[in-house]
């Protein structure tokens, strides 16, 4: 990707991963067990203003693998790779490892 993209407000940039769809040993998984829809954290904008103007900062950074709605986000084409473009409250939770 030649240029960052850096995401406005609340929002989130997200790279969706991909799980695999056989094991190390070469066994096929079936579609319903390899469906978890949860993503790497790409970018993340500054955040949102309350009306007082205090700035409400994003609750996840860049590295995080985040859980996501099964509908929801805008399609972001970046290069030749596929990112979604998420608010901040959309984002279900984190998954931690």
């Amino acid at each position: 990707m030649a240029k960052r993209f850096i995401p406005l407000l609340n929002r989130v940039l997200i790279e969706k991963v991909v799980p695999p769809a056989k094991t190390n040993a070469g066994i096929l998984l079936p579609e319903k067990a390899t469906k978890m829809n949860s993503g790497k954290v790409v970018a993340v904008g500054s955040g949102l203003r309350d009306r007082e103007g205090n700035l409400i900062p994003v609750s996840v950074k860049e590295g995080d693998t985040v859980l996501l709605p099964e509908f929801g986000g805008t399609q972001v084409k970046l290069g030749d790779k596929d990112y979604h473009l998420y608010r901040d409250e959309d984002i279900l939770g984190t998954l931690l490892e």
